[in-house]
């Protein structure tokens, strides 16, 4: 249902080409699921701005919040997209959080003739790569995402997604070359991962937790993915602090939220946060190392002036 559906990227991107369309850039948007097409699993969409490239990299990136590890994130797509404007040429982000593709693709559109395509391997993807070009040269989808299929015996011992990914981690590889991965309970898991460390992975990856497993290759048309299991409660609050709503929403004391924040183990849409005063509305995501994550539903003010709050939890 959607009240409960978490927000993919694919449409934090719609709500930010919204506010590019509300520009006087001109631009063409393709929606590339057809079934007909190879790429019908893969989250991308693609538009092309036209306009005068406006301003320095530094004054792009005023108004955008977040810490300077985001902001230096975004720098460095932007000076991907100044690259392929004044070079005709294409390149290639690795997997991107959602808040940084959401940012940049805003931003993104202040730059001319350029051409962009947002994949992530398949629809709902969270994590996913840019692809920034000429018009001229990015003509088509980019093949930059690959899966991987990893099995094993995991019926008397199921492993999370913290140890595929510990594990996966653990052969050397940084965090940017993996996309979403996608746990399968006793079959194993299905990985996202950039093409050219296909191969490496396929042979150094021999074991998951204590399980040992095997790797292998697998079209992105053969990935299995099932929308996230959430349930859904009411709590109500005095205030919207992501420290009241997010301790009710995780079951957890106030105080010990709080020492989360101040441990940098806090998130709200993907980005980390150090407040606790930080608000929350309608649609914000509030993720907790750890604990998982949760979503913020229908907010209604009970006649007393406290918050009736409805938490999606994310199972």
């Amino acid at each position: 249902m959607a009240s409960i559906g978490f927000a993919p990227p694919w449409i934090v991107l719609r709500q930010a080409l919204k506010t590019v369309t509300a520009s006087s850039y001109h631009k063409t948007l393709i929606t590339n699921l057809s079934v007909s097409s190879p790429f019908r699993h893969s989250a991308l969409r693609r538009f092309q701005v036209a306009g005068a490239i406006k301003g320095d990299v530094d004054s792009l990136l005023k108004g955008i919040g977040g810490d300077q590890s985001i902001t230096k994130e975004i720098k460095h797509v932007l000076e991907m997209a100044r690259r392929v404007a004044s070079r005709r040429e294409v390149l290639h982000t690795d997997f991107l959080t959602p808040l940084i593709v959401k940012e940049s693709v805003s931003v993104l559109g202040k730059f001319a003739d350029v051409t962009i395509v947002v994949q992530g391997g398949y629809p709902e993807a969270e994590r996913c790569r840019i692809s920034i070009g000429h018009p001229d040269l990015l003509t088509n989808d980019p093949d930059i995402v690959a899966a991987l299929s990893i099995t094993g015996y995991f019926g008397f011992q199921s492993c999370s997604h913290g140890d595929f990914l510990g594990a996966i981690l653990g052969t050397g590889i940084s965090r940017e070359k993996l996309g979403d991965i996608l746990v399968q309970e006793d079959k194993g898991a299905q990985v996202l991962i950039v093409p050219e460390l296909v191969d490496f992975i396929v042979s150094a990856l021999d074991k998951v937790g204590n399980v040992s497993v095997t790797c292998s290759k697998i079209p992105l048309l053969a990935l299995e993915y099932e929308p996230p299991r959430t349930n859904s409660f009411k709590t109500v609050e005095a205030s919207l602090r992501v420290d009241a709503v997010a301790s009710a929403g995780f079951k957890i004391s106030r105080s010990k939220l709080v020492d989360l924040i101040s441990s940098g183990d806090v998130r709200v849409n993907w980005a980390t946060i150090t407040k606790n005063g930080t608000t929350v509305k309608t649609g914000d995501v509030v993720s907790v190392s750890g604990k998982g994550r949760l979503k913020i539903g229908e907010i209604n003010e009970t006649k007393k002036g406290k918050f009736a709050v409805e938490i999606i939890r994310y199972l």
